[in-house]
């Protein structure tokens, strides 16, 4: 039975789909995971990828994306997998998310995937209630390619989730495990969304005990407020799951208080804020 506390990508026995309960997303989400071995260019130390390596995904077998996502749909849309294997209250498909064990972006056939992906969701009438989301860290935005799938998203009606989970280089540096300053996050996350409606996402908890600091959410607060007029929103969320990263015993999630605390301090910019503790 499918739950928020488990996003295994092996749950539907394919490649690259898997399906998963989102709390943020309100529903089944139906997972593209083109990374499949466990490489990304970022290491958050929060991530719940067990074995997370640096570097980018294989070539992906994009004929057989194709067949499984329209397997995956088919049985969910005209057999029983639903009612199988999610629980009441979350039997409903709500999108297609490339998302899985590493940054999407980093794959060179992402944009030839949305399109298959939005092809899919067409011929199975699904394009008005089932939604396109890719989730990313942003860092390729300079890339054609990815430029291109991006905007392919937002032609196709749907959005990104894009991440920023602190304010300061430092504070990325800890949290991400990559040397990128604020600025260019800001620059990547308003290309992005010039491209496509764009969400920013933001994962807060504690570090040995300890929210996120003061100056380090100050830095963060700037950087909202400098692209708040270009963003759908933030999707404010805490740990769910247990990191599988070594910094895993360092981590611990924040009281749905707390957060609220934070959510408050956004949403005083202007910005809609959606929480997920």
């Amino acid at each position: 039975m499918l739950n928020v506390h488990d996003h295994s990508r092996d749950s539907a026995g394919m490649k690259y789909v898997y399906p998963v309960i989102s709390r943020r997303a309100g529903g089944v989400s139906v997972g593209i995971n083109l990374n499949t071995n466990n490489a990304c260019n970022w290491a958050c130390i929060y991530c719940q990828v067990p074995n997370l390596k640096r570097g980018a995904p294989p070539q992906i077998d994009l004929p057989l994306l194709e067949t499984e996502l329209r397997q995956f749909l088919r049985g969910a849309t005209s057999g029983d997998f639903l009612e199988k294997n999610t629980p009441p209250g979350s039997r409903r498909l709500v999108d297609v998310a490339f998302s899985g064990n590493g940054e999407p972006t980093s794959s060179l056939e992402f944009a030839e995937a949305v399109a298959i992906a939005g092809h899919v969701l067409d011929d199975f009438g699904l394009r008005d209630s089932v939604r396109l989301r890719v989730i990313t860290n942003g860092s390729l935005m300079h890339r054609p390619d990815v430029r291109r799938g991006i905007a392919l998203i937002g032609e196709l009606g749907g959005e990104v989730w894009f991440k920023i989970d602190r304010g300061t280089t430092k504070g990325i540096s800890l949290v991400n495990g990559v040397r990128m300053t604020p600025d260019k996050i800001l620059d990547a996350a308003s290309a992005c969304a010039a491209l496509a409606p764009t969400w920013i996402q933001s994962c807060f908890f504690a570090i040995d005990g300890q929210p996120i600091a003061e100056d380090e959410f100050a830095a963060y607060l700037e950087l909202i407020s400098s692209i708040a007029k270009q963003i759908k929103g933030v999707h404010l969320y805490g740990m769910a799951r247990p990191s599988q990263q070594p910094e895993a015993n360092r981590l611990s999630a924040l009281s749905a208080k707390s957060l609220s605390l934070f959510a408050l301090r956004i949403a005083a910019l202007g910005v809609c804020v959606v929480e997920n503790p």
